[in-house]
């Protein structure tokens, strides 16, 4: 049995596992079963939900972003965990190195945070004029929120932009963060890269959606 953990319903990420486990000779319900648990925007819970898998000693846990990925490693050191994440998993201490993870945790870093000086550059391409940049960031994902502000930060600074950064953990505070954002009136809006701003409250295509609006 694998556990996934993620923080919402992912079914066309689902769909490319299940197309991968076949393409291995595992085939869902013949002879693997996959239990799914999402926190939504509830990040505290991870750690109970990760429990569970523990308990139930499920063969491998499959972890889809930081938070899901950080309570799994707190959970298990004997359990195989395979995550997926956006930050460097030698700087959150996931793996020893990049080559050689160690332990009982390997997977995929998308290093979505060392675009930000790229992101805002093509941001300054397309709007020339822009002075003021604010940075939506979700305090929940501590972690990642602070290293995208500081790296924001550092990458606005040099190329002469000032920035505001807004918080939003539920999807009333994102609608708040908008009126924020028109109330102060910044030039453009950058999204941090976290899960929960493509399916606010972790349910797919939200009117909300940061990631296909």
């Amino acid at each position: 049995m694998i556990g996934h953990l993620d923080s919402g319903d992912r079914s066309q990420h689902m769909a490319a596992f299940h197309r991968g486990l076949a393409e291995t000779g595992y085939v869902v319900g013949q002879n693997v079963a996959i239990e799914f648990r999402a926190a939504g925007d509830q990040y505290d819970r991870f750690s109970e939900l990760v429990a569970e898998f523990v308990r139930r000693n499920v063969a491998v846990i499959v972890t889809g972003g930081t938070p899901a990925t950080l309570a799994a490693k707190a959970a298990t050191t004997t359990i195989p965990i395979v995550f997926t994440t956006a930050s460097d998993p030698v700087k959150l201490g996931l793996v020893a190195t990049l080559n050689r993870p160690g332990g009982n945790i390997t997977g995929i870093s998308f290093f979505s945070a060392e675009l930000a000086a790229k992101r805002l550059g093509l941001l300054r391409e397309l709007l020339p004029a822009a002075a003021r940049v604010a940075v939506l960031v979700n305090p929940a994902d501590a972690v990642r929120a602070e290293s995208t502000v500081r790296d924001v930060e550092a990458a606005a600074r040099a190329i002469g932009l000032q920035i505001q950064v807004l918080n939003a953990s539920t999807s009333g505070e994102i609608e708040t963060a908008f009126a924020a954002l028109a109330g102060e009136r910044a030039d453009v809006l950058f999204v941090a890269p976290d899960a929960f701003f493509c399916h606010p409250g972790g349910a797919p295509h939200d009117s909300r959606d940061l990631c296909t609006a």
